[in-house]
């Protein structure tokens, strides 16, 4: 049986954005790094643009059955 993915909050997502950026700016980060540490970032930031297009939609519906 196929286990499903747990799909990742918008909290994790930005805890894991911070983290990256923290390692980035340390003095201890390899160059050789950068680019792993660049790639998580971008899909990192679409998960958060996805959960913050959705949590939109979501409101505009609720505010459009108020009216």
């Amino acid at each position: 049986m196929e286990e499903k993915k747990k799909e990742m909050t918008y909290s994790e997502a930005i805890s894991e954005l911070e983290k990256i950026v923290a390692e980035m700016q340390s003095e201890n980060c390899s160059i050789d790094n950068l680019s792993a540490y660049t790639s998580r970032s971008l899909e990192l930031l679409k998960v958060c643009k996805a959960k913050l297009l959705a949590t939109d939609e979501e409101l505009k519906k609720i505010l459009e059955e108020l009216k």
